[in-house]
This record gives structure tokens, C-alpha cells and sequence, in this order.
């Protein structure tokens, strides 16, 4: 199956981006279509205008419908598919959204600009919105490369190795492991000598402990959501009880305990 996403911008240039890494592996092999529609095409006047001042007052400009709506018309009924309005205010995006995005065939994104677009455009067309974080750009054109990326990367025959992204960050709710490459040696610092040990049940565990550490410091929010084995939850004690390295962090172990006996119904 081959995916096709529409985006509508009034910036098209910036999507060369989509020719370099992952994304381009995509489209080189006609596994996703990519196409652009540049809303200025349909400005209303000799000027390509397509923001006004808002009504009722206020800062800065908004995007117009009439030329959002008709460039919506140049695409194919049969290739619209979802269409997704990029805003602070949608739903934020995640790994679980990205995987149910992927398997759609068709979708059809819109940038926005200025101070947004038209409200009337969101209500009568707009299927969802997504945010890609609580913070702002200066358009929708980031966000909506960020999204066709991470896309990308579910799409098969995209992957050289098509088991990576299952092992990706959040792909199973924890952050990824430690990851190590050459050299063996650098400075004083040293590769962890289970991965150097050729031991693949060992590497297995300790990439594990690894993971769920590294969510308790770094993500305790995500941490919180996990439920653990009992064999799972003391081998994470011990790990983090006896860790040299993140012995800074020990002001969190009081909480531990308690999350560890929630999680496992202790």
C-alpha cells in the first residue's frame, strides 16, 4: 500500500527537508507520496493575501478560509483522507498516534500560520488536530515534517531492519537503553562489559534494567504507568539501589518503595 500525504502550506520549499534520511528512503522506493499545495496560489487578490486582521481585534494576523478551502478542493476526493489541522491546541502527539496514523492510506495535513487559521475552516473540515508539544512555532510546517517522519519510520520496507522501530523509545512505554559504539575505550570511560560479553540473555537483562532506569530518572511520569513483574521489580531495586552513578539522584529512592509496591500490588 502506498500512503499519500497531502500537506497545504504557503511555504512548499521548506519539505526539501523531506529528501534527506529516513523520509527519503520512503519516497524513493514509492512507499509514501508526499505532495504540496500552496495555499498563496489561491489568495484572493492580485497581492497573494492570505491572513487578515482578526475580527474583533487583537495582535497579528489570521489565515482566511476562503483560500485554505480551495486549495482543500484541488486534492482528490478519493487522497484526502483524514484531514489534520497541526495546532498548540490539539491532542498531543505520541508514539501510540503515530502507529495508528501510519496505516491509514491517506492524509492530508494543514499548516497554519500567524495567529492560526479561520475557525470556520476547523469546524467544517478539520477531523482532529495535533499538537507536536506545548510550545509554539512560527508555523505548522515543522511540526507536519516532524509527523511524516516519525511516519516514515513505520511504513514497511522504510527500515533497513524492519524490527528497529519496535525497540525505538516509547515504543513500549519506557525510554531506550544505554547505547555504546566504537571505541571500546574512551578516555577513562569504558563500554558496560555485559555488552562486550556476548552473553545475549545477559545484554537482554541488563538493556531491561537499563530501560526501566532510565524512565525512573528521566521520565517518572511514563515510569508511573508501567507494571512490573515481581522479578522485574526487585532486580530494578537492586540496580538502583547499588548504581554508583546515580547515586545523585538518591534523594528519589524514599519514593520507590511505594511506586515498586503499587505497581505490583505488594
Amino acid at each position: 500500500m502506498i500512503m499519500n500525504i497531502n500537506i497545504l502550506t504557503i511555504f512548499p520549499e521548506i519539505f526539501d527537508a523531506l529528501n534527506f534520511g529516513v523520509v527519503s528512503k520512503s519516497l524513493d522506493k514509492d512507499l509514501l507520496k508526499v505532495k504540496t499545495f500552496d495555499i498563496r496560489k489561491n489568495s484572493i487578490n492580485k497581492h497573494d493575501q492570505v491572513d487578515s486582521k482578526p475580527y474583533g481585534g487583537g495582535e497579528g494576523m489570521v489565515m482566511m478560509a476562503e483560500p485554505i478551502i480551495s486549495t482543500l478542493k484541488e486534492i482528490d476526493n478519493k487522497n484526502t483522507g483524514k484531514i489534520i489541522y497541526l495546532s498548540p491546541q490539539g491532542k498531543r502527539l505520541n508514539q501510540e498516534k503515530v502507529k495508528s496514523l501510519s496505516k491509514l492510506k491517506n492524509i492530508t495535513l494543514i499548516c497554519g500560520r500567524y495567529e492560526g487559521i479561520d475557525q470556520r475552516v476547523i469546524d467544517e473540515y478539520v477531523d482532529e488536530e495535533l499538537s507536536i508539544g506545548d510550545f509554539i512555532l512560527s508555523g505548522g510546517e515543522y511540526a507536519a515534517i516532524c509527523i511524516i517522519d516519525a511516519i516514515s519510520r513505520h511504513i514497511p520496507g522504510t527500515l533497513g531492519n524492519k524490527n528497529s522501530y519496535l525497540k525505538d523509545t516509547f515504543s513500549n512505554g519506557l525510554l531506550k537503553w544505554d547505547t555504546y559504539a566504537k571505541p571500546e575505550k574512551l578516555g577513562s570511560l569504558k563500554v558496560p562489559e555485559v555488552l562486550l560479553s556476548g552473553d545475549h540473555k545477559e545484554i537482554s537483562k541488563w538493556r531491561e534494567e537499563n530501560s526501566l532506569l532510565k524512565t525512573f530518572l528521566k521520565r517518572p511520569d511514563l515510569f508511573e504507568k508501567i507494571k512490573l513483574s515481581k522479578s522485574n521489580s526487585i532486580s530494578f531495586m537492586v540496580r538502583i539501589t547499588c548504581a554508583h552513578h546515580f547515586l545523585r539522584h538518591a534523594y528519589r529512592c524514599c519514593n520507590i518503595h511505594l511506586i515498586i509496591s503499587v505497581q505490583i500490588g505488594v
